[in-house]
Protein backbone atom coordinates (compact mmCIF):
# COMPACT_ATOMS: atom_id res chain seq x y z
CA UNK A 1 0.00 0.00 0.00
CA UNK A 2 1.05 3.25 -0.63
CA UNK A 3 1.51 6.19 1.82
CA UNK A 4 1.90 9.43 0.28
CA UNK A 5 2.46 11.32 3.00
CA UNK A 6 4.98 8.92 4.31
CA UNK A 7 6.62 8.73 1.19
CA UNK A 8 6.98 12.74 1.10
CA UNK A 9 10.79 12.35 1.06
CA UNK A 10 10.67 10.40 -2.14
CA UNK A 11 8.08 12.42 -3.85
CA UNK A 12 9.70 15.60 -3.20
CA UNK A 13 13.69 14.75 -3.74
CA UNK A 14 14.91 17.22 -6.62
CA UNK A 15 11.68 19.22 -6.08
CA UNK A 16 13.23 22.49 -6.22
CA UNK A 17 14.57 22.02 -9.97
CA UNK A 18 10.71 21.58 -10.81
CA UNK A 19 9.38 22.65 -13.17
CA UNK A 20 10.89 20.83 -15.33
CA UNK A 21 10.39 22.41 -18.31
CA UNK A 22 12.49 25.23 -19.95
CA UNK A 23 8.74 27.02 -20.33
CA UNK A 24 8.25 26.46 -16.76
CA UNK A 25 11.68 27.20 -15.38
CA UNK A 26 11.72 30.63 -17.23
CA UNK A 27 8.49 31.75 -16.53
CA UNK A 28 9.17 31.56 -12.44
CA UNK A 29 12.65 33.12 -13.23
CA UNK A 30 10.75 36.08 -14.56
CA UNK A 31 7.92 36.19 -11.78
CA UNK A 32 11.07 35.58 -8.62
CA UNK A 33 9.60 39.09 -7.16
CA UNK A 34 5.75 37.27 -7.70
CA UNK A 35 6.86 33.97 -6.07
CA UNK A 36 7.92 35.33 -3.09
CA UNK A 37 4.92 38.05 -2.77
CA UNK A 38 2.48 34.76 -2.85
CA UNK A 39 4.58 32.65 -0.47
CA UNK A 40 4.87 35.73 2.02
CA UNK A 41 1.09 36.59 2.13
CA UNK A 42 0.01 32.84 2.47
CA UNK A 43 2.89 32.65 5.59
CA UNK A 44 0.73 36.09 6.78
CA UNK A 45 -3.00 35.27 6.25
CA UNK A 46 -3.27 31.73 4.49
CA UNK A 47 -4.35 29.68 4.25
CA UNK A 48 -6.28 31.30 1.18
CA UNK A 49 -8.07 30.34 -1.89
CA UNK A 50 -6.45 31.25 -5.04
CA UNK A 51 -8.48 34.51 -6.13
CA UNK A 52 -7.61 35.84 -2.54
CA UNK A 53 -4.20 36.17 -3.93
CA UNK A 54 -3.40 39.53 -6.17
CA UNK A 55 -1.65 39.02 -9.85
CA UNK A 56 1.71 40.51 -9.29
CA UNK A 57 2.99 38.42 -11.93
CA UNK A 58 5.75 40.38 -14.18
CA UNK A 59 4.85 38.37 -17.24
CA UNK A 60 1.95 36.46 -17.71
CA UNK A 61 1.38 32.46 -18.63
CA UNK A 62 0.96 31.99 -21.71
CA UNK A 63 -1.10 29.17 -23.32
CA UNK A 64 -3.60 28.37 -26.28
CA UNK A 65 -5.84 26.38 -23.51
CA UNK A 66 -7.15 26.98 -20.34
CA UNK A 67 -4.54 28.09 -18.31
CA UNK A 68 -3.52 31.18 -20.50
CA UNK A 69 -3.01 34.05 -18.02
CA UNK A 70 -4.02 31.93 -15.03
CA UNK A 71 -1.32 33.31 -13.51
CA UNK A 72 -1.91 33.07 -9.80
CA UNK A 73 -3.12 29.51 -10.65
CA UNK A 74 -0.13 28.64 -12.52
CA UNK A 75 2.09 29.66 -9.77
CA UNK A 76 1.01 28.02 -6.75
CA UNK A 77 0.74 24.86 -9.21
CA UNK A 78 4.09 25.20 -9.73
CA UNK A 79 5.08 25.70 -6.23
CA UNK A 80 3.01 22.93 -5.09
CA UNK A 81 5.04 20.71 -7.25
CA UNK A 82 7.87 22.05 -5.69
CA UNK A 83 6.95 21.44 -2.50
CA UNK A 84 6.36 25.29 -1.56
CA UNK A 85 2.49 25.11 -1.56
CA UNK A 86 0.20 22.67 -0.25
CA UNK A 87 -3.44 22.34 -0.52
CA UNK A 88 -4.55 22.45 3.11
CA UNK A 89 -8.24 21.24 2.64
CA UNK A 90 -11.04 22.09 -0.13
CA UNK A 91 -14.10 23.79 0.19
CA UNK A 92 -16.59 22.59 -2.46
CA UNK A 93 -14.31 22.45 -5.44
CA UNK A 94 -12.06 25.51 -4.54
CA UNK A 95 -8.78 24.35 -3.49
CA UNK A 96 -7.24 26.01 -0.33
CA UNK A 97 -3.75 26.95 -0.08
CA UNK A 98 -1.19 27.04 2.30
CA UNK A 99 2.71 27.09 2.93
CA UNK A 100 3.74 23.08 2.98
CA UNK A 101 5.27 23.61 6.13
CA UNK A 102 2.07 24.02 7.69
CA UNK A 103 0.34 21.40 6.00
CA UNK A 104 3.01 18.60 5.43
CA UNK A 105 4.24 16.32 8.77
CA UNK A 106 8.40 16.70 9.25
CA UNK A 107 9.63 14.23 6.80
CA UNK A 108 13.21 13.07 6.32
CA UNK A 109 14.44 14.10 2.86
CA UNK A 110 15.98 11.54 0.09
CA UNK A 111 19.34 11.61 -1.65
CA UNK A 112 17.92 12.40 -5.78
CA UNK A 113 19.60 9.16 -7.13
CA UNK A 114 18.02 7.22 -4.65
CA UNK A 115 14.86 8.60 -4.96
CA UNK A 116 15.13 7.92 -8.90
CA UNK A 117 15.62 4.39 -8.31
CA UNK A 118 12.71 3.76 -5.83
CA UNK A 119 10.27 5.67 -8.56
CA UNK A 120 11.15 3.41 -10.89
CA UNK A 121 11.43 0.55 -9.36
CA UNK A 122 7.85 1.73 -8.09
CA UNK A 123 6.36 2.36 -11.57
CA UNK A 124 7.66 -1.16 -12.50
CA UNK A 125 5.71 -3.11 -10.12
CA UNK A 126 2.35 -0.90 -11.03
CA UNK A 127 2.82 -1.51 -14.61
CA UNK A 128 4.73 -4.94 -14.75
CA UNK A 129 6.12 -4.10 -18.18
CA UNK A 130 7.59 -0.67 -19.45
CA UNK A 131 10.46 0.52 -21.80
CA UNK A 132 13.33 1.15 -20.11
CA UNK A 133 13.70 4.44 -21.87
CA UNK A 134 10.99 6.90 -23.04
CA UNK A 135 10.45 10.57 -24.22
CA UNK A 136 10.40 12.65 -21.22
CA UNK A 137 7.17 13.49 -20.04
CA UNK A 138 6.81 16.53 -17.44
CA UNK A 139 5.86 15.18 -14.21
CA UNK A 140 4.61 11.91 -14.95
CA UNK A 141 7.70 9.61 -16.44
CA UNK A 142 7.36 6.54 -17.95
CA UNK A 143 10.59 4.91 -18.29
CA UNK A 144 11.84 2.29 -15.93
CA UNK A 145 15.67 2.17 -16.35
CA UNK A 146 17.35 -0.73 -14.90
CA UNK A 147 14.60 -1.88 -12.54
CA UNK A 148 13.27 -5.40 -13.01
CA UNK A 149 14.30 -7.51 -15.35
CA UNK A 150 14.90 -7.02 -19.76
CA UNK A 151 12.35 -8.24 -21.81
CA UNK A 152 11.74 -8.76 -25.33
CA UNK A 153 8.02 -7.59 -27.06
CA UNK A 154 7.40 -9.60 -30.11
CA UNK A 155 7.52 -7.53 -32.99
CA UNK A 156 8.42 -4.36 -31.02
CA UNK A 157 11.71 -2.29 -31.07
CA UNK A 158 13.38 -1.12 -28.18
CA UNK A 159 14.71 -2.34 -24.48
CA UNK A 160 11.67 -3.34 -22.26
CA UNK A 161 11.90 -4.12 -18.89
CA UNK A 162 9.61 -6.68 -16.52
CA UNK A 163 8.62 -6.85 -12.67
CA UNK A 164 10.05 -10.09 -11.96
CA UNK A 165 7.07 -10.60 -9.16
CA UNK A 166 4.39 -9.92 -11.58
CA UNK A 167 5.53 -12.95 -13.57
CA UNK A 168 5.18 -14.71 -10.45
CA UNK A 169 2.07 -14.29 -9.64
CA UNK A 170 -1.21 -16.16 -11.23
CA UNK A 171 -2.84 -13.62 -13.69
CA UNK A 172 -6.78 -13.05 -12.72
CA UNK A 173 -8.54 -11.59 -15.03
CA UNK A 174 -11.57 -9.61 -14.62
CA UNK A 175 -13.82 -6.43 -16.71
CA UNK A 176 -13.04 -3.45 -15.48
CA UNK A 177 -13.83 0.61 -17.06
CA UNK A 178 -10.60 2.60 -16.53
CA UNK A 179 -10.11 6.13 -15.78
CA UNK A 180 -8.13 7.82 -19.16
CA UNK A 181 -5.68 8.66 -16.32
CA UNK A 182 -5.36 4.82 -14.99
CA UNK A 183 -1.86 4.21 -15.38
CA UNK A 184 -2.58 1.27 -17.82
CA UNK A 185 -3.48 3.21 -20.55
CA UNK A 186 -2.01 6.73 -19.84
CA UNK A 187 1.27 6.38 -21.52
CA UNK A 188 -1.16 6.30 -24.97
CA UNK A 189 2.62 4.68 -26.77
CA UNK A 190 2.91 2.00 -24.97
CA UNK A 191 -1.09 1.10 -24.91
CA UNK A 192 -0.69 0.92 -28.89
CA UNK A 193 2.65 -1.14 -29.15
CA UNK A 194 1.57 -3.61 -25.99
CA UNK A 195 -2.39 -3.84 -26.68
CA UNK A 196 -3.16 -2.17 -30.26
CA UNK A 197 -5.26 -0.07 -28.54
CA UNK A 198 -5.82 3.67 -29.48
CA UNK A 199 -6.87 6.10 -27.80
CA UNK A 200 -6.97 9.81 -26.49
CA UNK A 201 -8.67 12.06 -24.01
CA UNK A 202 -10.75 13.74 -26.23
CA UNK A 203 -12.35 16.45 -23.68
CA UNK A 204 -9.96 18.90 -25.09
CA UNK A 205 -11.28 18.67 -28.53
CA UNK A 206 -14.61 20.27 -30.19
CA UNK A 207 -17.56 17.98 -30.32
CA UNK A 208 -17.40 17.16 -34.07
CA UNK A 209 -14.20 15.82 -34.08
CA UNK A 210 -14.27 13.38 -31.18
CA UNK A 211 -14.33 9.69 -32.39
CA UNK A 212 -15.18 8.27 -29.12
CA UNK A 213 -16.33 10.95 -26.79
CA UNK A 214 -15.92 13.71 -24.28
CA UNK A 215 -14.77 11.12 -21.23
CA UNK A 216 -15.14 8.26 -23.11
CA UNK A 217 -13.54 5.21 -20.64
CA UNK A 218 -11.51 2.72 -22.22
CA UNK A 219 -12.68 -0.99 -21.79
CA UNK A 220 -10.70 -4.10 -20.01
CA UNK A 221 -11.71 -7.00 -20.46
CA UNK A 222 -9.22 -9.69 -18.98
CA UNK A 223 -6.02 -9.34 -20.72
CA UNK A 224 -7.16 -7.46 -23.47
CA UNK A 225 -8.36 -3.88 -24.16
CA UNK A 226 -11.75 -4.35 -26.29
CA UNK A 227 -13.16 -0.68 -26.14
CA UNK A 228 -14.75 2.47 -25.00
CA UNK A 229 -17.85 3.22 -23.07
CA UNK A 230 -19.07 6.84 -23.52
CA UNK A 231 -21.26 7.94 -21.07
CA UNK A 232 -22.76 10.49 -19.40
CA UNK A 233 -23.75 11.49 -15.65
CA UNK A 234 -26.83 13.47 -15.31
CA UNK A 235 -27.40 14.60 -11.90
CA UNK A 236 -30.68 16.63 -12.75
CA UNK A 237 -32.25 13.54 -13.64
CA UNK A 238 -30.52 10.93 -11.47
CA UNK A 239 -29.29 8.99 -14.34
CA UNK A 240 -25.99 7.35 -16.41
CA UNK A 241 -26.77 7.72 -19.79
CA UNK A 242 -24.61 5.15 -21.97
CA UNK A 243 -24.31 7.50 -25.42
CA UNK A 244 -22.37 4.76 -27.21
CA UNK A 245 -19.88 1.77 -26.97
CA UNK A 246 -17.25 1.60 -29.37
CA UNK A 247 -16.36 -1.89 -29.78
CA UNK A 248 -12.36 -2.68 -31.46
CA UNK A 249 -13.14 -5.93 -31.13
CA UNK A 250 -16.53 -7.88 -31.61
CA UNK A 251 -17.47 -8.48 -28.00
CA UNK A 252 -18.87 -11.58 -27.12
CA UNK A 253 -21.97 -12.68 -25.27
CA UNK A 254 -19.70 -13.05 -22.19
CA UNK A 255 -17.67 -9.38 -23.18
CA UNK A 256 -21.48 -7.50 -23.24
CA UNK A 257 -22.61 -9.45 -19.59
CA UNK A 258 -19.84 -8.09 -18.13
CA UNK A 259 -19.63 -4.72 -19.23
CA UNK A 260 -23.63 -4.08 -18.52
CA UNK A 261 -22.18 -5.46 -15.12
CA UNK A 262 -19.64 -2.65 -14.73
CA UNK A 263 -22.24 -0.11 -16.16
CA UNK A 264 -24.68 -0.92 -13.18
CA UNK A 265 -21.54 -0.58 -10.51
CA UNK A 266 -20.35 2.40 -12.04
CA UNK A 267 -24.05 3.78 -11.98
CA UNK A 268 -24.53 2.78 -8.40
CA UNK A 269 -20.76 4.35 -7.11
CA UNK A 270 -21.96 7.51 -8.67
CA UNK A 271 -25.49 7.52 -7.06
CA UNK A 272 -27.10 7.10 -10.53
CA UNK A 273 -29.47 5.01 -12.35
CA UNK A 274 -29.15 3.52 -15.88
Amino acid sequence: MVRPMADLGLILAGAEERPYSQTGREWLRQNEVFRQRVLELLAEKGPLISREIPDTCAVSWGSTGWTNNRNVTQMLEILMIRGEVAISRRKGRERIWDLASRVYPAFATMPLEQALEVRRRRRLQSLGIARSRTVQVPLEPNDVGTAGQPAVVEGVAGEWRVDPDALAQPFTGRTALLSPFDRLIYDRARATELFDFEYVLEMYKPAAKRRWGYFALPILHHDQLIGKLDARADRKSGTLTVQAIHQDVPFSKQMTKALGDEIEQLASWLGLAV
